[in-house]
């Protein structure tokens, strides 16, 4: 089975979804596939149930369309699901599931993209000649366990975050939390808040906020220097929070914008783990030695016996396993080469969205920008 199309997308998550509804604001034809059953997989089906937006809703929507009046200023994963629904019937955009990529080639004599694809309903193959390819299938399309002496042998339950709903089955348990970002601390909260005995590996500096000062700097931040602005956000953290090095939270030397800006990183939004830690509800460890049976041991010497690990240590793109022609655009780990802002963009219509580390209003900012350049040389 063959098909042409101008624009291939592939991924439909939030970033495949708004680079879809913004060419279709500009009239542009393009097709969306997709290997899961369903659109924003992640959040449908490998989000833990207490995920609200970290940032406020003015910062985290696709182009186009705004939540509506009554949301709340944090959106709870079903209602962002909700919204991405909406988003799909407003654009009418029609994702082609279970359709898996398997490889994308450019060929430059006929200057265009032949990609080959699995259509898992019917076990056909699927090839797809287009102008242009987005890739846009997240920089989570793989959950990321690394790699820790003897935790093939744990004896345990040990899984990565992305396969963690809520902390109900864990009560009563000794969990380890790896993993110091957004989900580990939350799912480490969850945990405790569910009664296991919760303890949490935190390896790096990070910065923890609560989710209104981090509101008002990202406001701020685009008035004042952001120089300016971090060194107010810290202080204000310092304020409510004190001084968490106490802890066992460090700070990083870059202000908690900055940081975002220079590495994607982003601050922790306190949701209640700091109080938790600072009464020893939550005990801190450091970094993980070697794991024997179901017990773990640590750097320090310190050795102790879990039931559970939940590792928040992240996802990794899964791009260049099916793209081979993408090194104009793409390093060895399939995220850009180029630095923020200019990463969108590859050689010979190719793009990405999504993979910039910055969140929903940077897929917002690659989908306006890959659609309007598309657009540039579409009629050419």
């Amino acid at each position: 089975m063959e098909e042409q199309t101008i624009v291939l997308i592939v991924g439909a998550g939030p970033a495949g979804l708004a680079t879809a509804a913004c060419l279709t604001q500009l009239s542009v034809p393009y097709v969306i596939i997709e290997r899961e059953d369903c659109s924003a997989s992640l959040w449908r089906n490998r989000a833990y149930d207490r995920l609200k937006l970290h940032l406020a809703k003015e910062f985290c929507e696709l182009p186009h369309m705004s939540y509506p009046v009554d949301a709340p200023t944090y959106i709870p994963k079903d209602q962002f699901v909700k919204y991405i629904d909406n988003y799909i019937e407003r654009f009418d955009i029609r994702p082609k599931y279970h359709t898996s990529i398997k490889s994308c080639t450019y060929d430059k004599s006929r200057k265009c993209w032949f990609s080959m694809a699995h259509d898992m309903k019917t076990s056909m193959v699927v090839k797809y000649t287009s102008r242009y390819l987005v890739v846009a299938s997240g920089e989570n399309s793989e959950g990321n366990i690394p790699m820790i002496p003897g935790l093939h042998g744990f004896i345990g339950e040990a899984i990565n975050s992305s396969r963690y709903k809520s902390g109900s089955t864990y009560s009563g348990k000794d969990v380890l939390v790896v993993g110091c970002g957004n989900s580990g601390m939350e799912i480490a909260y969850d945990l405790a808040a569910h009664g296991a005995n919760t303890s949490i590996v935190i390896r790096s500096p990070v910065h923890v906020v609560t989710k209104g000062i981090m509101r008002l700097g990202m406001t701020l931040v685009q008035y004042i220097s952001v120089n300016v602005v971090d060194d107010f956000v810290v202080r204000m953290s310092d304020f409510v929070s004190g001084d968490l090095s106490k802890h066992g939270i460090m700070r990083p030397k870059l202000g908690p914008l900055l940081l975002k800006e220079k590495t994607g990183r982003s601050a922790v939004i306190d949701v209640g783990t700091v109080g938790l830690i600072k009464n020893g509800t939550i005990k801190v460890l450091g970094n993980i030695s070697q794991i024997k049976g179901n017990i773990v041991e640590f750097e320090d010497g310190k050795e102790i016996t879990f039931d559970a690990i939940v590792f928040a240590t992240g996802y990794k793109s899964t791009a260049n396993t099916w793209l081979k022609n993408g090194e104009s655009m793409l390093n060895n780990d399939g995220l850009p080469k180029k630095d923020f802002p200019n990463q969108w963009k590859g050689a010979n219509g190719l793009y990405c969205a999504g993979l910039a580390k910055r969140g929903l209003a940077g897929i917002a900012m690659d989908a306006r920008n890959i659609a309007n350049d598309i657009l540039s040389s579409y009629h050419e």
